[in-house]
């Protein structure tokens, strides 16, 4: 079984990124974090590639040449838990752990409700600024006169997600390659600025075909080339970071498990969140040391599966605050290997799904962090 890897909340974490950036432009939010130093420099462009996982790209080195260069010479990062996508989007903009910030998954249940809360797609109902109430650190570093910028689709501006986790920055729609560097560039002109790019093709690839798929290969060439250029036009006093919001692994059908086929596994479940790799699991009254028993029974090894205060206990989400703590599962499963927990009643399209994350593996909690 593979050795789950902890958070480097604090440490070398991707919500540790902006703050040791703003120490680099000479404009330090307060704690600087004890294991990622950055040069001084009067810009910073931060290059977020979805789903680049370090173990993925050391892996795969001959499709991604500049990239993989950079990585032989520098330590990874890890994402936070559950490494996924909008906790770890929201973790860079905020400069909080999960337990903080409150995204806690992909999924996750509105506290005294029976509904949840898709991050990505958001829900009219929920407003983002009550859900994650902290100052970003994009505001705060604003605060302190820099100038900071998101170039990211045209789609994403005023999402809930864009709002709860990117909020206090100037906003700039770019959904081509050209137009997101020539966008970067601008940006990057002032002196003391901190400009965010994302590019979201790589994860969606993943997802669709599958980590080392034609495709997927094919798409990790095209970032790197999109790195390596970005690179060419910022000016030499630009420095350029390129990092990752988690990674991925491959789940063939041999190693999924339906809780729609295993009845059981509903039993004292009153709703099932999360996503594949990482479920919350939100438990009738009196019901959670049955569910932790019977779920422990029927994966074993596949899986940790934790009461909500022994996840808390072993710091996967950071300090929990009070308001947080119910959005978390009454009991969480973590997946080993290339375990995947489906339901295809509650979430069809996830069994359409190749390649997935969420969990602690390295290949899913290692993300580059790499300076040229």
């Amino acid at each position: 079984m593979d050795e789950f890897l902890e958070p480097a909340y604090g440490v070398r974490s991707l919500g540790d990124v902006v703050p040791a950036v703003a120490a680099a432009l000479g404009l330090p939010l307060g704690e600087v974090p004890t294991g990622l130093t950055l040069p001084p420099a009067p810009a910073y462009v931060v290059f977020l590639v979805d789903g680049l996982g370090a173990r993925l790209l050391e892996r795969y080195a001959h499709a991604a040449p500049y990239l993989s260069t950079l990585l032989e010479q520098q330590l990874p990062g890890t994402a936070g838990v559950p490494s996924t996508t909008a906790t770890s989007l929201t973790s860079f903009g905020t400069g909080l752990p999960p337990g903080a910030h409150g995204l806690v998954g992909f999924t996750s249940r509105v506290p005294g409700t029976d509904k949840l809360l898709n991050a990505l797609m958001w829900d009219k109902d929920v407003d983002p600024l009550e859900w994650q109430p902290h100052d970003t650190a994009f505001a705060r570093l604003r605060r302190q006169g820099a100038t900071v910028t998101v170039v990211n689709k045209r789609e994403f501006r005023g999402s809930g997600l864009t709002v709860a986790a990117h909020r206090g920055a100037d906003f700039v729609g770019a959904d081509r390659v050209g137009e997101r560097i020539a966008a970067a560039l601008a940006a990057s002109i002032e002196r003391a600025s901190l400009t965010y790019l994302y590019d979201g093709d790589l994860d969606w690839t993943g997802h669709r075909y599958g980590v080392a798929s034609s495709p997927w290969l094919q798409q990790l060439s095209m970032v790197d080339a999109e790195a390596e250029q970005l690179r060419e036009a910022l000016p030499a006093h630009v420095r350029l970071l390129v990092v990752a919001d988690h990674g991925m692994v491959d789940s063939p059908s041999a190693s999924r498990v339906d809780v729609d086929d295993l009845t059981e596994l509903r039993d004292g479940v009153a709703l099932l969140g999360g996503e594949a790799r990482f479920r919350h699991l939100y438990c009738q009254r009196g019901a959670v040391d049955d569910v932790v028993a019977t779920w422990r029974g029927v994966l074993g090894d596949r899986a940790d599966v934790l009461a909500r205060h022994e996840a808390i206990e072993r710091g996967w989400f950071g300090p929990v605050q009070p308001g947080v703590r119910p959005r978390l599962g009454d009991v969480v499963v973590a997946c080993h290997g290339e375990t995947a927990i489906l339901s295809t009643a509650d979430f069809p399209y996830e069994a359409t799904l190749v390649g997935l994350h969420g969990s602690l593996t390295p290949d899913e909690m290692l993300i580059p962090m790499l300076l040229d």
